[in-house]
């Protein structure tokens, strides 16, 4: 899909998120080498995008700011501010500023620019890397809807993108955000339990994986209640009901769902903290 509107999108920070999101962008075809910038202080890196890629690279991300219609900031949250005051001076009213930094708020960001800035926030997580993200973004008081359908054609080159109000960004942090983090640690247990039961570790884990990456596609796709699905597996009296029994006899589903409260409370910490 081309993204006529989008002339140029420069983004700061070409680390593993930011180089994923240029690399997504360019293998859908959104856009070209020539419309997409780099800025990063590490240049072995820069330099590297450049050579595989073909896009431009500014040295600085005043450079950047000047070149850029769309503003990608793909930093971690302490450097944010100090990219804000580096910018600030060359973004106004016509831009789009597009922050993935966890728990900075809009508010912040926008009293960080100039007023009248178009300001969104983004929460993606780390499968961005392999193209199956699960992102979610809130819009600025300033951002238009236009705004928000460019930063749906951006995100979901690299997986899922869902619009919603800034007050559940942290529960998303501590779902989408978090969760890759739940779910390895679930495919090293069922691989344990493969191995324990005599698998071969390299089987069981390649068995592990493929069995949750076809049971996320088969929620996905069917658009069934993961409910409905778990009941289809689960024949009366067979192995399945064996293994969901031992589950919720050590409290899996509270467990996850403590995990995911756990991490939207240290979200909100962290948020308040900035």
């Amino acid at each position: 899909m081309k993204v006529k509107s989008i002339k140029s999108l420069g983004v700061i920070g070409a680390g593993k998120m930011g180089s994923a999101l240029i690399r997504g962008l360019l293998e859908a075809g959104v856009l070209t080498p020539g419309q997409l910038i780099a800025s990063d202080p590490a240049e072995p890196a820069l330099d590297q995008l450049k050579r595989e890629t073909g896009v431009k690279t500014a040295a600085t991300n005043t450079e950047l700011a000047k070149q850029s219609e769309i503003i990608l900031i793909a930093v971690k949250p302490d450097v944010l501010r100090t990219v804000l005051r580096e910018i600030r001076a060359f973004v106004g009213k016509d831009h789009l500023v597009i922050s993935i930094a966890a728990g900075v708020s809009l508010r912040v960001i926008e009293e960080a620019l100039n007023p009248g800035c178009r300001i969104v926030r983004v929460m993606p997580n780390t499968p961005c890397l392999v193209r199956a993200t699960a992102a979610a973004f809130s819009l600025g008081e300033n951002a238009t809807a236009e705004d928000a359908e460019r930063v749906k054609a951006i995100f979901g080159t690299v997986g899922l993108a869902i619009e919603m109000d800034e007050k559940h960004l942290d529960a998303v942090t501590g779902l989408s955000a978090s969760g890759p983090a739940y779910v390895f640690l679930m495919i090293e247990a069922l691989s344990d339990g493969g191995v324990k039961m005599g698998l071969p570790r390299p089987v069981a884990l390649q068995l592990s994986a493929q069995t949750v990456l076809g049971a996320a596609k088969m929620v996905l796709e069917m658009k069934k209640h993961p409910g409905e699905l778990k009941d289809l597996v689960t024949s009366p009296g067979g192995t399945t009901m064996a293994g969901l029994h031992a589950l919720e006899g050590r409290a899996f589903r509270a467990a996850l769902i403590e995990a995911v409260e756990a991490a939207t409370r240290r979200a909100e910490e962290l948020g308040k903290s900035q």
